[in-house]
């Protein structure tokens, strides 16, 4: 069992012909992801990496079947083809585009909105790494090879972490169930506690990873979450606890601006909720495999 996607999910990639989906479009194939299809405006009729490009979201969707779908359309135009996306009948999206404006992102919330809760989409992104289910699925920019398959759910809003977390772990052999960027933008699609309620529900995860870094509440509220619904052990690694309050770092989201969005305010509010925290990126993959031997 997968949280949002396996080997059965058929994706179109939405910007195919721009030269980076390009380039993960043939990952995505060569990792054995079902693409069945791009979208780019004007382009219908050709082909990419042997799928077919189609003129809208909706004729692709009629054509194959798609029900995923990749975003890698510049930031002006992203929101209106995550929008194109809910409306053709896409069920999961992830937008790996960086650089949305907030007001942008804020219209797509509202639209998606528009849908009850079981026709409405769901979103991950913007600015993330994207999903993966080791040896079933990848929708998105992450190396596949570093993807062990195994019973660890990681959720992050950093994708390089969220790497480093999948490596470390790999070393031990251990593996992944699925792994999910969120990404780094302060208003994004799904948050912590929307995919820690999905990993509680899987049958195949056993532990769950949590890679959150300063800036806004979703820690905090994920913490409040896991305290009061999760039963599976829970392993954070906060990253920016050197971070000064009012600076911008990396992230557009990682801006400290109230109590709760520092890092050492967050790994206090996780501890409490009881959580184990990693000290530093170096042992998040020997605090999960402790935590798993104490599991078992």
């Amino acid at each position: 069992m997968s949280i949002l996607l396996d080997r059965d999910t058929r994706v179109i990639v939405q910007g195919i012909t721009g030269r980076m989906a390009r380039l993960h479009t043939k990952d995505m194939v060569q990792y054995g992801t079902n693409v069945v299809g791009g979208v780019v405006p004007g382009k219908g009729g050709e082909t990419v990496e042997g799928v077919p490009v189609f003129d809208t979201v909706k004729q692709a969707v009629e054509a194959t079947g798609a029900d995923a779908s990749l975003v890698f359309v510049p930031p002006p135009f992203a929101a209106d083809s995550i929008m194109e996306a809910a409306d053709a009948g896409i069920r999961y999206c992830v937008c790996i585009t960086d650089g949305i404006p907030a007001q942008d992102m804020i219209r797509v919330k509202r639209y998606m909105y528009r849908y009850p809760k079981d026709k409405r989409m769901v979103l991950t992104g913007p600015n993330c790494a994207g999903t993966i289910s080791p040896g079933k699925a990848l929708l998105g920019i992450m190396p596949g090879h570093i993807y062990l398959p195994g019973n660890v759910g990681i959720i992050g809003r950093s994708g390089t972490l969220g790497y480093e977390a999948a490596a470390q772990l790999k070393e031990r052999g251990i593996g992944v169930s699925t792994s999910v960027g969120i990404g780094g933008d302060p208003i994004n699609g799904s948050s912590f506690r929307d995919i820690l309620e999905r990993f509680e529900q899987d049958e195949d995860t056993e532990v769950i990873a949590m890679i959150g870094e300063i800036g806004g509440p979703q820690e905090a509220e994920a913490a409040e979450y896991i305290r009061d619904h999760v039963t599976k052990p829970v392993v954070a690694y906060v990253a920016g606890l050197t971070a000064p309050k009012g600076r911008t770092m990396g992230h557009a989201g990682a801006i400290i601006s109230a109590f709760g969005e520092s890092a050492s305010e967050k790994v206090e509010i996780l501890s409490a909720a009881g959580v184990t925290v990693a000290e530093n990126p170096a042992v998040i993959g020997e605090t999960i495999a402790r935590v798993i031997g104490k599991a078992a």
